[in-house]
């Protein structure tokens, strides 16, 4: 072999491995106007932005771990996702044998741009291999026995006679067909080693089978991983500022000011040249809302809703998120099982709580009595908490059981159930007083008629503290905290729906939501055990003011039992 073509062999096998000097040296794109859009005819070499190689390098470290790569993608709009998972593809099929690339769009148009594309990439590539086919849907790398192919989901199964090892689903929330491409055009890739399916879209709003899809990524159940791309971290979009450019203050109940979304984002990229193009391209849209739907900070804020019966509000939520407080007072656990044991779907969650701060929310799912039993005793013994409340619905009385039967003394003792179902504290507390000649029926407070209520009511009144809740910054834990609807009542009682409502309408069990809520299951003093020389303490209040409290109709949270 001469020098010649062994260095070209080198360079080959050196493009074969990275596929992003692939891209910068072999393929061109269409050069992109400030603020978005194309520029026809001007053709530049594809440079990956922070969004590709952020998306590159999840997936490349999903297939790493389990050999085949299962994502959803989800972003705003024109952040070169498509561009990326196309160039993906065509390195793949221009370059390795036997690849079979489908790509499926939501619209004809959509699905001939991005044909377009790749036959760009192709017609530039100085490494092109030969064609056997190349028109308009298709190219066939006949010495490679490769193929890339488009489709368009208006078709009913578009791409159900594929037999596809990579698969690029594009704006799949605005597929129509959508189910019934799922279980066609998606299934052509074999559940094999080396097999792609590349799922991407901006969002639709929250229902669908894209959404449903993603909500179950994020949970960790199925082989999809979530891989969110928030909008700032396009360069283009952004303006020139100078030193009189300011951020407003005008924020409201439903979203962000310009400051508390700078303050928010800022870390992770945001900038004061980004600000200023969100203030324009908000006031081009309309609305606010428009705008987090189309670029989104957060996935959380992609799937905009206009719902007003959520219990708890996404922003305070967010913004919880989005702190850092320090964990002080008692040390509160609570644990929400999962439904009949090894229920599909529910999780197993652990939360835990000092005042301002929620420190540790993990789970797991598919948990029997025992292994729930013994999940539980681990957390109380890494942890060390000052109170246990767990959810006695379920598996949940077992493991209560177990865990007073089986701990020593000093850990039994801190065991609590709870009823979800059962009459609230409050209600309790009103029918004495009522019982005793206290409150007539014409001052008759409203209030949460069950445990369950209750405890939420009380972790909604935590959330919106103006010293600020913290919460860990995970999109699972703001779509449970969101996801509970209330039920109104002629009343004025307050009761939410159950979790089997909330599977009827096709929400999930929001069991994250009701493990923090656990924490909040009682106003009695809790004595904090010994940490670090400090003398025992309480940040909750005594029976009688909680009582007054109930008579009185005053919030629970004036009196700084939850922080």
């Amino acid at each position: 072999m001469n020098e010649v073509v062994a260095k070209r062999l080198r360079h080959l096998q050196q493009l074969r491995a990275n596929p992003e000097l692939f891209c910068a040296v072999n393929l061109k794109i269409m050069a992109k106007l400030p603020g978005g859009g194309n520029l026809n005819r001007s053709l530049i070499p594809f440079k990956w932005n922070r969004a590709q190689k952020y998306a590159h390098a999840r997936l490349e470290e999903q297939k790493a771990k389990t050999g085949k790569v299962r994502a959803l993608i989800l972003k705003g709009r024109q952040q070169g996702i498509s561009t990326y998972v196309s160039a993906r593809f065509y390195h793949r099929a221009s370059l390795f044998k036997g690849t079979s690339v489908y790509i499926l769009s939501h619209e004809q148009k959509s699905g001939l741009t991005l044909f377009s594309m790749a036959s760009t990439y192709h017609k530039k590539n100085s490494l092109a291999p030969h064609t056997s086919v190349e028109n308009k849907s298709e190219m066939e790398f006949d010495r490679l026995n490769s193929k890339y192919a488009v489709g368009t989901a208006g078709e009913s199964e578009g791409g159900r006679s594929q037999n596809a090892t990579h698969f690029h689903g594009s704006e799949v929330a605005f597929w129509r067909n959508a189910t019934a491409h799922f279980a066609s055009s998606v299934q052509t890739v074999a559940d094999a080693p080396g097999t792609e399916i590349i799922l991407e879209s901006t969002a639709n709003g929250p229902s669908g089978e894209f959404f449903e899809r993603w909500e179950n990524a994020v949970r960790g159940d199925g082989d999809y991983i979530a891989i969110f791309i928030p909008w700032f971290w396009q360069d283009e979009y952004a303006r020139e500022v100078d030193e009189t450019f300011e951020l407003m203050d005008d924020g409201s109940d439903d979203f962000l000011s310009e400051k508390q979304y700078y303050e928010m984002f800022e870390s992770d990229g945001c900038t004061l040249g980004h600000m200023a193009w969100r203030r324009a391209k908000i006031k081009e849209l309309g609305s606010h809302a428009i705008f987090d739907q189309e670029y989104p900070g957060t996935a959380h804020m992609a799937f905009v809703t206009t719902a007003t019966d959520n219990f708890i509000k996404a922003l305070p939520v967010l913004q919880a998120r989005k702190r850092e407080r320090e964990g002080t007072g008692p040390r509160i656990m609570g644990v929400d099982p999962s439904g009949a044991s090894g229920s599909k779907g529910d999780r197993f969650a652990v939360a835990i709580r000092e005042g301002l701060k929620v420190t540790s929310l993990t789970w797991r799912t598919g948990m029997s009595t025992m292994e729930g039993y013994n999940y539980v005793s681990d957390q109380i013994e890494q942890h060390q908490p000052d109170r246990v409340n767990i959810d006695a619905g379920g598996i949940g009385a077992s493991i209560v059981s177990l865990l007073k039967d089986n701990l020593p003394p000093d850990q039994a003792r801190l065991i609590h159930a709870v009823n979800f179902g059962s009459p609230s504290q409050f209600m309790n507390i009103r029918k004495q007083a009522r019982g005793s000649g206290g409150t007539h029926q014409p001052d008759r407070k409203p209030g949460p008629i069950n445990r369950r209520a209750e405890m939420h009511m009380r972790m909604r009144e935590w959330l919106m503290l103006q010293e600020g809740a913290d919460l860990p910054d995970l999109d699972e834990l703001q779509g449970d905290l969101t996801a509970t609807k209330q039920r109104y009542r002629l009343d004025n009682d307050i009761q939410l729906e159950s979790k089997e409502e909330m599977r009827s309408r096709g929400a999930k069990s929001p069991d994250l939501a009701d493990a923090i809520a656990l924490t909040f299951a009682t106003t009695t003093h809790i004595p904090m055990r010994n940490k670090g020389g400090k003398a025992p303490t309480s940040a909750l209040i005594n029976p009688d003011t909680a009582r007054n409290v109930a008579r009185s109709g005053q919030t629970f949270g004036s009196y700084g039992w939850m922080t």
